[in-house]
């Protein structure tokens, strides 16, 4: 079923959305809007992304009609060193929102995953774009399946729950707590966001993980550094701050 707009911008009266049909992928918009100097907050939603955005050049899976595909122009006083800080805050956000709407209990994994039941359900993406922020948030809402090869690590909430989930009612929640954790993150700082993450994340700290580098590393996590980067404590005893790379459980 199409996603009621007119509901959705009735709900957040003031704020600038872009609804599309189809396209490439909703941040290539954002970012376009971004250079024209749009207000902050403008939101790009998509019934479908044929060429949907990942963390690492990976692509996201965008079936029509299926979830939610956003992307959301933030212009805040943060520097583009602060933009590793801000996918945390953004992951809070959407984990928040969709245990709210849905009843899902998430977890979040370092640096952009929202896992329910252990497979993926949300993924963020920051860029920084012409002195704004782009965040681009997809969301697995009603997916009834997956491709086979990414069936064994991905879920939707339908999936997770046994019923179909509001698109509408998640996106409103979803702008409203990003909106909230920005505001947080510009007025406190990262300290916070930082505080809320571990205590939301089982990987951020004590789990036995690989870090998806070349070569891979193995080790337990050990806290997040101020800028939001992740240390991991390896099997001799040394400290290793990882800076890029995504985590996945130790076999």
């Amino acid at each position: 079923m199409p996603l009621d707009d007119a509901w959705v911008s009735d709900r957040l009266p003031g704020r600038r959305f872009v609804w599309l049909e189809s396209t490439p992928s909703t941040m290539e918009e954002a970012s376009r809007l971004a250079r024209a100097g749009c207000a902050s907050g403008t939101t790009v939603c998509a019934e479908e992304q044929t060429a949907g955005q990942g963390r690492l050049g990976r692509s996201w899976h965008s079936e029509r009609g299926a979830g939610l595909y956003v992307s959301v122009v933030l212009r805040l006083p943060l520097p583009p060193e602060r933009m590793p800080v801000l996918t945390l805050a953004l992951g809070l956000a959407a984990a928040e929102a969709i245990a709210a709407e849905s009843g899902a209990v998430c977890d979040l994994r370092w640096p952009n995953d929202v896992l329910v039941d252990g497979k993926k359900c949300a993924g963020i993406l920051t860029q920084f774009q012409e002195g704004a922020a782009i965040a681009g948030i997809g969301i697995n809402v009603n997916h009834a399946a997956f491709p086979a090869e990414i069936a064994p690590i991905a879920t939707s909430l339908r999936l997770a729950t046994g019923r179909e989930q509001s698109r509408e009612a998640l996106l409103a929640r979803l702008l409203e707590a990003v909106d909230a954790y920005a505001a947080l993150l510009a007025r406190a700082g990262a300290e916070p966001v930082l505080r809320l993450f571990e205590q939301a994340s089982s990987y951020a700290r004590g789990r036995r993980v690989v870090v998806e580098q070349d070569p891979p590393l193995e080790g337990v996590t050990d806290g997040l550094d101020e800028s939001g980067f992740l240390w991991l404590r390896l099997d001799g005893g040394a400290r290793k701050l990882i800076v890029a790379g995504g985590v996945r459980p130790a076999a």
